[in-house]
């Protein structure tokens, strides 16, 4: 670490943390995963049973938007403190607590007989879920040997991919087949499991523990700037953005804390999120590509089943049928990129991903309202390949010029901005969608006069007679084909992001595995 960083120097790893090895590593592999998996999982599963929710519940569908947005704001703001909470507790310590917390929270959610109940739950449960992912990728790369790296790297990015897109339609099974209680108490076996594999076969893991100085400042710029953004991003679109007075204060508040928190951050002796590791050049670029790529990766995963369903006519369940296909490669191919990845420049294995998922969002650009079930299963198949060969590479080179003991606390802030980037696309993308759409609207009527008789006899051959029931039918066409255009367009936009983030992966500079190649990340606190 740089003397002059203004950061307490940490001891490095000790060379018995960095040579350990758990007694069972496909054991401790597999429980690492499943917490991850189901803590992932956990932010879409909810999504398709709302409408359930609010229901059994007695309450509206706006009061049940807040079972995600709780979720959301609260994992948005541990997510940043992932880097305190392994100096303070260990990376074991903090794993095995934090995921017993989360079946706790599970248990709470599913027993939950009110509304309010269930979002204080599901706030409980995202805050824990919050170091999970990060603390699970430092774990397993530091018990993997150097060579094995990007496979536990691979493997991750994997559940990344496939967890959310797996999230709806298991949502949607279990309800439709049991309730939605069980979507939450599914979590209780697998988390009890995951936390005492993990706990025993890490058990005679050294780790160093410190007791950094509590920075309340900047703990309390960051959950009042990043919880205001999150609310502000996710009930914008709802509320009218900032025609609401609520929307344009909750923003003054997030631009005021967040501008101070990084201020504050970069000046504290001892932050609580330490911003400072944005200098490794390595961890700029690759976190700058990984939110930029994530980002339309997530607009992806929101639009397609949105349009199925809105223009399509498709059912949820059928919907997520549809979208599927875009996890079948990434399984099949990671054990291969996490193999044989390293024998190439990473940034050559981006670029390919990347003109990949842009040329599918080019072909769907191309989409018009006949399209069939199969030719958009076909895209998003080859998406997958896109997206087999994007996140690995990317994880990897934002990672390989972090010290070792700055591993979690980079997981944690990269995972974090990248949250917050598919937060602003799925609200960004939505609003545009809809206000292209209006537009397109407009102009496909200003050709349309009441007074054409050609038109009047249009109207009346659609309504089999009846003029009024023909110009339903006719602005519904328009309606239609208005969406299609607003969807088409956001489409061609997303292929050139896509193109835009090559650019970014490029500023990266090799060695991409020198650190964690030689004992980085064993998690020495």
């Amino acid at each position: 670490m740089e003397e002059n960083a203004g950061l307490p120097v940490t001891p490095p790893p000790a060379p018995a943390a960095a040579a350990f090895r758990p007694p069972n590593m496909a054991l401790t592999t597999i429980g690492l995963a499943l917490a991850s998996f189901m803590q992932v999982l956990d932010t879409t599963i909810a999504n398709v049973s709302l409408p359930t929710i609010s229901g059994n519940l007695g309450a509206s569908a706006n009061q049940a938007t807040w079972v995600i947005t709780s979720f959301a704001v609260s994992n948005a703001i541990a997510l940043p403190l992932t880097g305190f909470m392994t100096r303070r507790f260990g990376e074991r310590t903090l794993f095995t607590w934090a995921t017993l917390a989360f079946v706790i929270a599970s248990l709470l959610c599913g027993l939950a007989n009110s509304m309010g109940l269930l979002v204080a739950a599901r706030a409980l449960q995202g805050f824990v879920a919050g170091p999970m992912y990060p603390v699970t990728q430092a774990l397993l790369i530091s018990i993997y040997p150097p060579h094995k790296r990007g496979q536990a790297i691979a493997l991750l990015a994997m559940v990344t991919v496939v967890a959310p897109i797996a999230g709806p339609i298991l949502g949607g099974w279990i309800t439709d087949n049991y309730s939605w209680e069980w979507i939450f108490f599914i979590n209780i076996p697998i988390g009890i499991f995951s936390s005492i594999v993990v706990g025993r076969q890490l058990k005679g893991r050294p780790e160093r523990h410190e007791k950094p100085k509590m920075d309340y400042m900047g703990l309390a710029m960051l959950v009042l700037g990043v919880g205001a953004l999150q609310i502000v991003l996710d009930l914008g679109n709802d509320e009218d953005w900032f025609n609401s007075t609520k929307i344009v204060w909750l923003a003054i508040v997030a631009a005021v804390a967040l501008v101070v928190f990084v201020i504050w951050e970069l000046t504290e002796k001892d932050p609580i999120v330490n911003l400072r590791l944005f200098r490794h050049r390595n961890f700029a670029s690759g976190t700058l590509a990984m939110v930029m790529a994530y980002s339309a990766f997530f607009s992806v995963g929101l639009l397609v089943p949105l349009w199925l369903q809105r223009n399509l006519g498709y059912t949820p369940i059928w919907a997520g049928y549809a979208s599927a296909p875009i996890g079948i490669l990434p399984v099949l191919l990671t054990p291969l990129v996490g193999k044989y990845a390293q024998k190439f420049d990473l940034r050559i294995l981006a670029t390919f991903a990347f003109i990949v998922m842009a040329s599918t969002s080019f072909i769907r650009a191309g989409f018009n309202l006949d399209v069939d079930f199969e030719r958009v299963a076909e895209v998003q198949l080859w998406q997958g390949l896109g997206v087999a060969l994007f996140f690995m590479p990317v994880l990897t080179i934002l990672l390989s010029d972090l010290e070792p003991h700055e591993i979690a606390a980079g997981s944690g802030l990269a995972t974090f901005v990248r949250t917050l980037g598919g937060s602003f696309a799925a609200s960004l993308t939505t609003w545009a969608w809809n206000q292209r759409s209006t537009i397109h609207h407009a102009r496909l009527t200003e050709s349309i006069s009441a007074y054409d008789p050609a038109m009047q006899q249009t109207v009346t051959a659609l309504g089999q007679g009846d003029p009024q029931r023909g110009a339903v039918a006719l602005n519904q066409m328009i309606s239609q084909q208005a969406v299609q255009i607003g969807f088409n367009e956001i489409f061609h936009l997303l292929g050139i992001l896509f193109l835009v983030v090559i650019i970014f992966v490029w500023f990266a500079k090799p060695p991409f595995a020198a650190k964690l190649g030689g004992g980085a990340a064993a998690g020495g606190h």
